[in-house]
C-alpha cells in the first residue's frame, strides 16, 4: 500500500466511489536516465474541482502534466480520463498553459488566436466570435493587430490564456499561470478561472504561489522526490495541521500572561491577540466569557505554506497525530 493512501484514507475524498474523478493516476512511474521524476504515484483529481498540483522544484509535477497532455507517456501505470483510459483524441478536450509559453513572436496577435483555435476544431467563424467576446472581456481589444513581439510580457500572457480557454476545453491545466502579470491581471485571471470552473470546467493549477492555492483551490495533491505526499480537500489537510494557535478577540487589549503570543493586532472592532498554546484553552475562554470581555475566539488553520513547508521538510503526517 502507498504511502499517501496508508496515511490519508480520510482525506482522500477523490478516492471514494461516489466521487466522479476526471483524472485518475494508477501506479504512474516515469524515469529520464537514472532520475526518477515519479515513482508509482496515485492521483485522484474530482471533476469539477479546482485542484491544485503542489511541490518544489524537480518534485515531479511538470512530469506528470506532460504525461496528461500526452507530451510524454508514462514507463508504466495508467492514466485515466473521466472512466476510461486517456486516448490521443481527449487532447482536444484539455487546454494547456505551460510554463513555458510558445507564441508566434512575428505573427499578429488575432491571426495567431484563431490558428491555434482552428488546430482545436472550432471552425473560422466559431473561433473569432469567441476570441472577440474574450478580448473584450480581458480588455485586449487593442492587441488583435498587434504582433506578440510588440507586446509585453502581462500582455503576451493574456493572450496566452484565451488560446489555452478559447476551444472550452473540459479541462483546464495551468502551470504558473500568474507569471509577468500585474496584480490587477492577476485577480482578472483568478476570476476567469473561477467562472470557468462554476461553468463545468476541471481545473489543475500548478503554481509556487502559495496565496493563490489558499485563495482559489478546494482540492490538493503534494509531490515530492517523485512521491505523493498528501492528496485530498484541501480544508481538511489544512485542519489535519492545526499546530495549537488561537486567536482571541477581546473588547479591551490583554496580557495573556505566561503564554506565548504570537501577535497583537489592534482594530476598531477590538484587539485580536494570537497565541501559541499545546493545551485547548479552555480555561481561557470561560475567564474571559465571564469577565464579558470575549467577543470571537477561533483556533487558526495554518497557511497553505506553512503546510507545504512541514510536508517537505518533515515528511507526511500520520493520521492520529
Amino acid at each position: 500500500m502507498r504511502r499517501e493512501f496508508l496515511y490519508y484514507p480520510y482525506l482522500n475524498d477523490a478516492a471514494k466511489p461516489n466521487i466522479e474523478r476526471m483524472i485518475r493516476a494508477e501506479n504512474v512511474t516515469k524515469q529520464y536516465g537514472p532520475k526518477v521524476a515519479l515513482g508509482g504515484i496515485n492521483l485522484n483529481i474530482p471533476k469539477g474541482s479546482i485542484y491544485g498540483l503542489l511541490g518544489p522544484n524537480g518534485a515531479g509535477k511538470t512530469s506528470f502534466i506532460r504525461i496528461m497532455n500526452q507530451i510524454t507517456a508514462p514507463d508504466s501505470g495508467e492514466v485515466y480520463f473521466g472512466d476510461r483510459k486517456l486516448m490521443p483524441s481527449d487532447i482536444a478536450r484539455i487546454g494547456y498553459l505551460p510554463e513555458e509559453r510558445g507564441l508566434y513572436k512575428k505573427m499578429k496577435v488575432g491571426e495567431q488566436v484563431l490558428y491555434l483555435a482552428k488546430l482545436k476544431g472550432l471552425s473560422a467563424a466559431e473561433a473569432k466570435s469567441r476570441a472577440k467576446e474574450w478580448f473584450v472581456r480581458l480588455e485586449m481589444e487593442s492587441f488583435w493587430e498587434k504582433k506578440v513581439e510588440d507586446l509585453s510580457k502581462g500582455m503576451a500572457q493574456k493572450v496566452q490564456f484565451v488560446t489555452t480557454v478559447l476551444h472550452k476545453p473540459e479541462l483546464l491545466i495551468f502551470d504558473e499561470p500568474f507569471t509577468g502579470f500585474d496584480p490587477i491581471n492577476t485577480n482578472l485571471i483568478k476570476k476567469e478561472i473561477k467562472r470557468l470552473n462554476k461553468e463545468g470546467a476541471t481545473v489543475i493549477f500548478s503554481t509556487h504561489r502559495m496565496e493563490s492555492v489558499e485563495e482559489i483551490c478546494d482540492y490538493i495533491g503534494l509531490i515530492n522526490q517523485g512521491e505523493v505526499m498528501v492528496e485530498g480537500p484541501l480544508l481538511d489537510i489544512r485542519r489535519h495541521y492545526m499546530n495549537g494557535t488561537y486567536a482571541f478577540t477581546t473588547k479591551t487589549e490583554q496580557t495573556f500572561a505566561g503564554l506565548n503570543v504570537l501577535s497583537r493586532d489592534h482594530q476598531h472592532t477590538g484587539y485580536t491577540t494570537t497565541i501559541k498554546s499545546d493545551h485547548y484553552p479552555s480555561g481561557i475562554i470561560q475567564e474571559l466569557a465571564s469577565s464579558n470581555e470575549l467577543l470571537g475566539f477561533e483556533e487558526v488553520l495554518p497557511s497553505v505554506s506553512d503546510v507545504f513547508i512541514d510536508i517537505v521538510q518533515n515528511g507526511p503526517k500520520p493520521k492520529d497525530s
